[in-house]
């Protein structure tokens, strides 16, 4: 059996907003560090960072959250708000669509099921 630790952030980070992110409100960054990817390609885990501003996300995938830093509103199309901070643990579904609403800068362990 194996174990893959996840470092703190310390591949290249991707500094471009991610594929189903599009600016909403304000002009919110974002980094990414994908520190681990399945030997099948089917799950990549990692750190993601953004700053102040909203987001309207599109997933593709299963992903489960682990909120480290802090602070969002995330609303699915046609749900309610869910303001999620530091120490928060949370899952979407891979049809998730809604917008992240930045409050303060956020950082996040993440794992992503890509197939």
């Amino acid at each position: 059996m194996t174990i893959s630790k996840i470092p703190a952030p310390s591949v290249e980070p991707i500094t471009t907003d991610l594929p189903g992110w599009t600016k909403a409100d304000g002009n919110p960054t974002m980094t990414t560090w994908i520190e681990y990817t399945a030997p099948d390609g089917s799950m990549i885990a990692g750190w993601w960072e953004a700053t102040p501003g909203t987001y309207y996300a599109e997933y593709s995938g299963w992903e489960f959250v682990h909120l480290i830093e802090g602070k969002a509103i995330i609303t699915p199309d046609g749900g309610e708000p869910v303001e999620v901070g530091p120490g928060d643990a949370f899952v979407f579904e891979a049809d998730f669509k809604g917008h992240w609403q930045i409050v303060e800068p956020v950082k996040k362990h993440f794992t992503i099921k890509l197939k």
